[in-house]
């Protein structure tokens, strides 16, 4: 499934992902810098009705947020160099924990993702459109 959004659409774009992946429990979001992944986190957030604050979380690694259905992880891998390193600041105790897992930079740390994780792919079609495709390259 593949669908462009803008910031007026981003919610709606937010819905169907979690209406395509509403199984799921671990969503790794691919994507170039600047391609809009913390942006589409949030808004699977507010779709979520997360109640904490969201942020991004480049030097922290993990933030759990609280939603009506339980926990939810926001995972950034960006500084990370391999899976070691994600092992070690307890990426995968998310992963495998059962909570909703919204991770950026997957590549950083593949081996470690469960079978059944949903892979998004971000890209940029102009400076204020994306294309989501969602489970496919």
């Amino acid at each position: 499934m593949q669908l462009e959004f803008t910031l007026d659409t981003i919610h709606d774009a937010a819905r169907a992902c979690w209406d395509w992946g509403k199984d799921r429990k671990v969503f790794a979001l691919h994507g170039p810098m600047g391609a809009g992944k913390t942006t589409f986190i949030h808004a699977l957030c507010d779709v979520k009705k997360v109640t904490s604050t969201v942020g991004s979380p480049t030097f922290s690694i993990i933030n759990e947020y609280a939603y009506p259905g339980g926990l939810l992880y926001h995972i950034d891998l960006y500084r990370l160099k391999d899976e070691e390193e994600a092992l070690r600041a307890g990426v995968e105790d998310c992963l495998y924990s059962g909570n909703i897992c919204l991770v950026e930079w997957p590549e950083r740390a593949e081996g470690i993702f469960p079978e059944d994780t949903l892979p998004l792919y971000i890209s940029v079609i102009d400076p204020a459109t994306r294309l989501l495709r969602i489970g496919e390259k």
